[in-house]
């Protein structure tokens, strides 16, 4: 997910991408504790994605 398309987005619909990504990322923290995660490269991915969507977040309300 690029930055520029996150730019884009709605105030709102960047919240529910927030709380879908935190979602996500708290079934692939289960899924690795019990060891049932084959690609364990997915969580840094989620965690880097809800970085910068929580960056934009906080860009657009500073802005506003």
């Amino acid at each position: 997910m690029k930055i520029s398309e996150l730019n884009e987005l709605s105030t709102d619909e960047l919240v529910s991408k927030v709380l879908t990504l935190e979602k996500d990322l708290f079934k692939l923290k289960f899924q690795h504790g019990i060891r049932q995660l084959e690609n364990t490269a997915k969580l840094s991915l989620i965690k880097k994605d809800l970085a910068r969507v929580k960056t934009v977040v906080q860009q657009k309300i500073n802005n506003k």
